[in-house]
């Protein structure tokens, strides 16, 4: 009698325990099925829209945000329901842990297969436990690689992990050498480009810090101001190596490319004066844009 009385105390403390993780996983579990419910219900609304002839919508009212920093998975929903996929691979360089970062909303709920790069062994560490452990990708986790990007070892790094050539989707935000890794990097033919520029430089000026394999930016209270490029010199870039702007997410600082044969009749160019219109942007150009602007910068 002692024994069962033990096996029932036991048994019920396992419960008291394991009561609240299942309810977690449970109410987990019907918010992702209710989230990729809804996106695949807008991503049909899209195509009857594009099917029906109605009018490109602007970015600002299809943003919204489940996983990107801004509203950036909106607007990537919005663009690829419109242009369609090819292979839905994408690559993400400096992907953080992959919780926030333009590609988890497709890996976890469009089942796209991703490289995810980042320089922290922490966060690729938690990403790695995060993709293992939801139900969206156990069966096929993202690659996710640690590794300190450098205009030399990109290439490689993109190849060594299987995922050169054609891809949908290329996202980067380094907060250094973005336009140096972007020049260098042509291990992919991504259609769609996602990256940071630096917006307190302003819609004009065609500056980007000089190359340095070790830069690592100085954040502030407004991120890291003296890192990167501004989108300028992005767009000047990205017209050498065959891309346009099309936009940007609501602040101006994650601008979007599109290779020059995809989209053109839907989503045409843009001026980075039109990106960079915010009035969070425009304060940060007035306030601390000249200042910044006397820093060590590279025309380009």
């Amino acid at each position: 009698m002692a024994k069962i009385k033990k096996y029932m105390v036991d048994m019920i403390k396992d419960l008291i325990l394991l009561f609240p993780i299942i309810l977690f996983r449970n109410l987990y579990e019907r918010s992702c099925a209710t989230e990729q419910m809804m996106q695949k219900n807008l991503r049909l609304t899209y195509k009857k829209r594009k099917d029906s002839g109605e009018p490109v919508l602007e970015f600002s009212e299809v943003g919204f945000r489940c996983y990107s920093q801004n509203d950036e998975d909106g607007i990537i929903l919005y663009i690829f329901s419109l242009i369609g996929e090819t292979n839905k691979r994408c690559v993400e360089v400096c992907a953080g842990d992959g919780f926030q970062c333009n590609s988890a909303n497709l890996l976890l709920n469009h089942g796209w297969v991703g490289l995810l790069i980042d320089g922290d062994p922490g966060n690729v560490k938690r990403g790695r436990k995060f993709f293992s452990w939801d139900l969206r990708t156990r069966r096929w986790q993202p690659t996710f690689v640690h590794a300190w990007i450098t205009r030399d070892n990109i290439n490689d790094i993109i190849e060594e992990n299987g995922f050169a050539g054609p891809i949908d989707l290329l996202s980067f935000d380094i907060d250094g050498n973005d336009y140096w890794i972007w020049e260098a990097m042509t291990a992919v033919d991504p259609r769609v480009v996602v990256l940071e520029c630096n917006d307190i430089l302003g819609p004009d000026r065609s500056l980007t810090i000089p190359y340095s394999d070790d830069f690592v930016a100085e954040l502030t209270e407004y991120g890291s101001e003296y890192a990167g490029a501004s989108l300028p010199a992005f767009v000047k870039l990205g017209r050498k190596k065959g891309y346009r702007l099309v936009g940007s997410e609501k602040f101006g600082f994650n601008a979007v490319f599109m290779r020059n044969d995809v989209g053109t009749d839907l989503f045409p160019e843009v001026g980075a004066r039109a990106c960079l219109a915010h009035p969070r942007s425009r304060y940060l150009q007035d306030s601390r844009g000249d200042r910044i602007a006397r820093l060590t910068w590279e025309d380009v």
